[in-house]
C-alpha cells in the first residue's frame, strides 16, 4: 500500500521490461486510435480559461437546482434513514457536504490520474507489440495533462486536495506489484479508466461551472481512447488464455470493482463530518437511490467486460458476482467507446 503520510511514498515492485524488434504494425485498430491521439491533443494552459471565477458554494447550490434536487441531496438522502447521524443536519451542514463532497471526488480524480500516469508508463515498458507501446506513450502524455489540470483547479479553485482513499489505493498498490502486463490493462484501462468515465459524465452533466465543464470534456475524450486501448489490446491477448487463466482475470476484476464500490462511498469525506464511511455504504447498499447511483458508475464496466469474453467464461462466474450486487443489467449498455474499437 501507498503511504500517504509521505511526500514521495514507494511501492516494491518486480516487472519485465520488454523490448520488440518487429517493428511491423499489422494491429489496424491501434494505429488508427495512435492516429487519433496524436491529432487529439491539447495544452491545458492555453485550451482552458484559467481566469474563470469559480465560487464553490454558488456552484454547488446552481448544480443541484439543475439537477432538480435539493443542495447537500447525497446526504439528505441518509438523513431519514432510521437512527441517521445526519438527522440533526440543517442546510448549512448539507451546503458544506455539497461544496466537500465535489473536492472530495476531484481529490480521487487527481490520485486516480497519477496512478494512471505510472500504471501507462509501465505497459510502454512491458506490452510486446509496437504498436501498443506507441499508443501507451501518447496515453502517457494524456495522463500527465489529466494530473496537471485536477492539480491546479483543486489548488487554484477549490482550495486543496483529500488524501488519497484506502480503496483506490488498494487497486493502485494491486494494479502495480502484479507482475503480469495485462492486469495493468485490465485494472486500469478497463476499471478505473471505465468508472473514471461514468464519473466524469455524471459530473459535466450537472455542473454549471464552465472551467469544470470544458476541463471534463477534454479529459473524457481522452479517456474514451484509453478504455478503447484496453479493449483492443486484452482481447486479443485473452484469445489466447487457458481457462484458469481467464478465471483469475475474473477473480481480479471482481476484486477491483468491490475496491471500487467502497471508494465511491468517499470515506475520507464522511470521516470528516464524523460519520461512519462503514454505515453509509451499508445504508447506501440498502437505499434504492443509493443503489442506483452507486451502480450507475459501473455502466461502462459491465459491458467491457462482456467485450473482453470475462463475462460468460467458464461456468458465467463473473456474470453472477455482477447480478449479486445488481449491476448486470449495463451488459449491453454504451461504452462510449464503439466508434474507437469497432466493437
Amino acid at each position: 500500500m501507498l503511504r500517504i503520510d509521505q511526500v514521495n511514498p514507494t511501492l516494491d515492485t518486480s516487472f519485465e521490461t520488454t523490448f520488440t524488434w518487429d517493428y511491423s504494425r499489422t494491429r489496424d485498430g491501434l494505429n488508427r486510435l495512435y492516429e487519433k491521439a496524436k491529432d487529439a491533443q491539447w495544452n491545458a494552459s492555453t485550451h482552458l480559461d484559467w481566469s474563470t471565477d469559480v465560487d464553490p458554494e454558488r456552484e454547488a447550490v446552481a448544480a443541484a437546482e439543475r439537477a432538480g434536487l435539493p443542495v447537500g441531496w447525497q446526504a439528505r438522502a441518509l438523513a431519514a434513514a432510521e437512527g441517521s447521524p445526519l438527522a440533526t443536519w440543517g442546510d448549512e451542514e448539507f451546503l458544506r457536504f455539497a461544496v466537500e463532497s465535489q473536492k472530495a471526488t476531484l481529490s480521487q480524480f487527481l490520485h486516480g490520474e497519477q496512478g494512471a500516469l505510472v500504471c501507462t508508463s509501465r505497459l510502454v515498458e512491458s506490452v510486446p507489440w509496437i504498436e501498443a507501446k506507441y499508443y501507451a506513450s501518447t496515453q502517457v502524455v494524456d495522463e500527465a495533462r489529466h494530473v496537471e489540470v485536477f492539480a491546479r483547479y483543486l489548488d487554484e479553485k477549490l482550495g486543496g486536495t483529500y488524501p488519497l482513499n484506502s480503496s483506490l489505493n488498494a487497486l493502485l498498490s494491486d494494479v502495480l506489484t502484479d507482475e503480469r502486463w495485462d492486469i495493468v490493462y485490465l485494472g486500469m484501462q478497463v476499471v478505473i479508466e471505465g468508472l473514471a468515465l461514468s464519473a466524469f459524465g455524471s459530473m459535466r452533466a450537472s455542473t454549471t461551472e464552465p472551467l469544470l465543464a470544458d476541463l471534463l470534456r477534454y479529459v473524457m475524450a481522452d479517456e474514451a481512447r484509453h478504455v478503447a486501448f484496453g479493449i483492443l489490446s486484452l482481447q486479443e491477448y485473452y484469445e489466447g488464455l487457458t481457462a484458469d487463466e481467464i478465471r483469475e482475470r475474473q477473480e481480479f476484476c471482481w476484486a477491483a470493482v468491490q475496491h471500487m464500490r467502497r471508494r465511491s462511498v468517499t470515506p475520507e469525506l464522511w470521516e470528516g463530518f464524523g460519520v461512519d464511511p462503514d454505515w453509509v455504504l451499508d445504508t447506501l447498499t440498502r437505499h434504492g437511490d443509493g443503489r442506483r447511483f452507486q451502480a450507475m458508475l459501473f455502466s461502462k464496466i459491465v459491458p467491457n467486460c462482456k467485450k473482453l469474453g470475462l463475462l460468460d467464461a467458464g461456468d458465467g462466474w463473473l456474470r453472477e458476482r455482477f447480478t449479486e450486487i445488481g449491476i448486470i443489467g449495463f451488459e449491453d449498455g454504451d461504452t462510449g467507446v464503439e466508434d474507437l474499437t469497432g466493437v
